[in-house]
């Protein structure tokens, strides 16, 4: 038996054949298509070709996964409108009252039936542009409405049996050059007050210009009175001209059924004098807060003593060389920062912007014996200026004054740790949000006169506006 002496091997593999340029994914050629590999740049281009393909079935798959996520989502429901209101020129503003609806328009006011969409009356005597509008229900078909338009007029109107009547213009002067303009204006839910800020000249300012409040008591009661009477007058008038007109030839009796349309809407425009609305409180701004010149703090109480109101800073005992020296510090300590914001200086007061809220009757706001309280009529307002810490109460069950006074007096003020930039009141007027400008927001119970929470926002967030939901 021949044996080898040698023991049998693998030999190693030969790479002499092997392409350099394919040697990592050598294995993964086809050896039938050995012969019909592409040449070099042909083989780069195809490579970049399969990037790009790779590339784009990567996005359409992220954006198959976003649109089968979205699909997942609750769609919100889309409202179509069911009905169109044809007005004459363009529609400012609007306000919806019992079964109208009141449009402010570039020329005049327009007022539409809710059920069928149709213009039952039009008011375009002066083509003034309405910018804004407030409408409130009275009872009886009776409608209250305040108007503001392009000048800063406040138009104050009465809508009854399908017509306008024009009542007063609350800030009308004879002289144009001393009309103050209304910044905003507010009507209360049931019609009975009205406020309106307003915006004068003044001589004796730097910005040539002063703001101030003014609260309007509204007569609806003799309002629907009068106008009880007036469609009783109007009813006996037309009663008589239809028989005269039936004793009057045919002619007549067409001139007749004419003059009958027609007297009623003029006598409602032309001739509709009621009841004058009341001025009930005037506020100004506060006044910045000066040194004192008590030398005691018996002085200061007796200054409590005669009706002044605690909480508005006033009554102190701070001297003015107190206040320069605090002022002196503060610009000593902070000078670069005030340099480069190009600060003014100027004792001056500016005009200013305020938001008042109508409030039903609490107890902070206390009705005296002489006034009966009614649950469902404001009883005060609540009055806050930008920059000012104080949040000022002022009661609207006073007795009516011959002489309203020039800067009224808050009955409660509720002082805060920061000047409170807006405000908010619940629609059951029992709560009351307060933010200010350190980014805090306070709910009080007005009720009971306590915060319920305080929350604080981040300090880099500035708060412009808050709401009720």
């Amino acid at each position: 038996v021949y044996i080898r002496k040698l023991s049998l091997k693998i030999p190693p593999p030969s790479e002499k054949d092997w392409p350099k340029e394919d040697e990592e994914d050598f294995f993964l050629l086809d050896p039938d298509r050995k012969r019909d590999a592409l040449p070099q740049p042909i083989r780069m281009v195809n490579k970049l070709v399969m990037l790009v393909f790779e590339n784009a079935m990567e996005i359409i798959e992220r954006r198959e996964v976003l649109r089968e996520a979205e699909k997942l989502k609750v769609q919100p429901t889309k409202c179509f409108p069911t009905a169109e209101f044809q007005v004459t020129g363009r529609a400012n503003c609007l306000a919806v009252s019992g079964k109208y609806v009141f449009v402010g328009l570039s020329l005049g006011l327009a007022a539409f039936n809710v059920s069928d969409c149709k213009e039952v009356s039009a008011w375009d005597d002066v083509e003034t542009e309405i910018c804004a509008i407030h409408a409130s229900h009275l009872g009886n078909e009776h409608h209250v409405l305040l108007a503001l338009d392009e000048m800063g007029l406040v138009w104050l109107f009465c809508f009854h049996k399908e017509n306008f009547l024009l009542i007063k213009i609350l800030n009308e002067v004879e002289d144009i050059s001393k009309r103050s303009t209304c910044v905003e204006v507010v009507l209360s839910s049931g019609g009975d007050y009205a406020g309106v800020l307003l915006q004068g000249k003044c001589r004796n300012m730097v910005y040539g210009t002063k703001a101030w409040l003014e609260i309007y008591r509204l007569p609806k009661d003799s309002w629907l009175k009068e106008m009880e009477k007036r469609s009783g007058a109007s009813a006996g008038l037309a009663y008589k001209e239809k028989q005269s007109s039936w004793t009057s030839g045919t002619a007549q009796f067409q001139a007749d059924i004419f003059l009958l349309q027609e007297s009623p809407v003029s006598a409602n425009k032309a001739d509709a004098k009621l009841s004058l609305p009341v001025l009930l409180l005037k506020v100004k701004p506060p006044k910045p807060i000066t040194g004192s010149s008590f030398k005691s703090p018996l002085d200061a109480l007796k200054k409590v003593d005669d009706g002044s109101t605690l909480g508005l800073g006033y009554n102190h005992l701070i001297k003015e060389s107190q206040w320069e020296q605090q002022e002196a510090i503060f610009h000593r300590t902070y000078w670069e920062y005030l340099e480069a914001e190009g600060e003014r200086e100027s004792k001056e007061e500016i005009p200013r912007h305020a938001a008042f809220h109508f409030l039903l009757p609490s107890p902070i706001l206390q009705v005296g014996p002489e006034m009966k309280e009614q649950p469902d009529v404001p009883a005060g307002i609540t009055v806050h200026w930008d920059g000012s810490h104080n949040l000022c109460f002022y009661l609207l069950n006073n007795p009516v004054k011959e002489k309203v006074d020039s800067d009224s007096k808050p009955d409660v003020v509720w002082p805060c740790a920061a000047p409170i930039v807006c405000s908010a009141v619940s629609s059951c007027s029992k709560y009351l949000a307060l933010a200010c400008e350190d980014a805090t927001i306070t709910i009080w119970d007005k009720h009971l006169g306590y915060p319920l929470s305080v929350t604080a926002i981040l300090e880099e967030r500035v708060i412009r506006s808050i709401h009720f939901l």
